[in-house]
């Protein structure tokens, strides 16, 4: 696949995988993007899962039309983009490889390597002439790992963005690209805001006119709006205003309550976004959690703390830097409960978390009162505002 008349696509695309990274649910598969710029100098970027090795050399090769590659560029070393390294070495023995010196330390870490004189160091800001092409190296700690780095091609404007702007999703298969984009985010990159904050301020002095992520498809058109996201979810701010329910439930009782509140939150026109967290998908409770400004919690004591798909769900957003949102409480106990007051301690690190006052409280089970409770509830919900929205 042409990205321009001498930039090609030769990733490959993953149905067989089921979790990404061992725990995100990925229905539509994901991609493992790589890339070939022909010049002068050959180079490619990236390699992709071991599992698809064979069928991505077979790819790069036909990119390559009988040249020998003078460069692989490694931008990153999670093993789904590094980990045919090896292979490509056997079948191209005399390609230099470019990276940056914690890529290189990580290098020999995964795989017995002596790469000599074709270890080639990517410095920050360093340069790799290929001919008419040229890339530039824009280092990307933490984005999400340390040894991150971002490529520039000066002439066609594309900024090679390693794990950045990706989504979970092959490229078979026609999704909404903010949904998984989101997910993906949230769930992976989303603890390192500041750092992509960072490298957003690099890439506004670049005249960036394509995108080529590791996952996801190439973005060509309407630039402003992906970056817009990202800033608006790298600066953890609300993306739109609306509600987010998230429950844990042993009888349904819980349950009966988070959906009682749902149901009036809808009434008033508000959006909302209900997660049944022990049957859901936690990476998408995870995603609404920071796409909304509000979020409610509703769930029962269990063992003096709380569920313990909460006690997941409260720990993923914890690690995540949630923050600069308003939360609701539902708790419900038989004899002692406790809730809200666990699920509230859980949060005492987290910067600009509001607690909405009137938190609910069930004895077992729905009863009138709570049902005026509940309306309370969604009354004073309606009346916070979302800044920034």
């Amino acid at each position: 696949m042409k990205i321009t008349e001498d930039i090609l696509y030769v990733g490959v695309n993953d149905h067989e995988i089921d979790l990404f990274e061992g725990q995100y649910r990925v229905p539509n598969g994901i991609s493992y993007n790589s890339y070939v710029i022909l010049d002068e100098k050959a180079a490619v970027m990236d390699t992709v899962d071991e599992v698809f090795g064979a069928q991505w050399l077979k790819n790069v090769e036909e990119a390559l039309q009988g040249r020998q590659p003078d460069y692989l560029v490694i931008q990153h070393m999670e093993p789904d983009h590094s980990a045919n390294i090896p292979l490509f070495l056997e079948k191209y023995p005399s390609t230099q490889i470019v990276a940056t010196p914690q890529a290189f330390k990580m290098m020999k870490q995964f795989f017995s390597l002596e790469l000599g004189e074709r270890e080639v160091i990517a410095a920050n800001g360093g340069e790799l002439v290929l001919g008419a092409h040229k890339l530039q190296f824009v280092y990307a700690p933490m984005v999400h790992w340390p040894e991150v780095m971002m490529s520039y091609e000066v002439k066609d404007g594309i900024l090679f963005s390693a794990d950045g702007f990706g989504k979970f999703g092959a490229l078979d298969v026609e999704d909404d690209w903010a949904e998984e984009a989101r997910r993906y985010y949230m769930g992976i990159v989303g603890k390192y805001g500041m750092q992509v904050q960072n490298v957003l301020k690099k890439a506004a002095g670049l005249d960036i006119r394509l995108i080529c992520p590791l996952h996801g498809p190439v973005l060509k058109e309407n630039l402003g709006y992906y970056m817009g996201l990202y800033d608006t979810w790298s600066s953890y701010e609300p993306e739109s205003d609306g509600v987010t329910v998230a429950y844990a439930s042993i009888y349904g009782n819980t349950k009966k309550a988070a959906l009682y509140l749902a149901d009036k939150l809808r009434k008033k026109g508000i959006a909302v976004a209900v997660y049944d967290l022990a049957r859901d998908d936690m990476a998408a409770a995870l995603a609404d959690a920071f796409r909304y400004g509000k979020l409610v919690l509703a769930c029962n004591t269990y063992d003096g703390g709380i569920n313990p798909f909460m006690n997941d769900f409260i720990t993923r957003l914890v690690g995540h830097n949630f923050q600069k949102r308003t939360v609701g409480l539902i708790e419900n106990g038989s004899w002692a409960p406790l809730a809200a007051k666990t699920m509230k301690a859980m949060f005492e690190k987290s910067k600009d978390i509001a607690f909405v006052e009137n938190t609910v409280t069930l004895l077992s089970s729905m009863k009138k009162e709570n049902e005026a409770q509940l309306s309370a509830l969604a009354d004073a919900l309606e009346k916070i505002e979302t800044p920034s929205v």
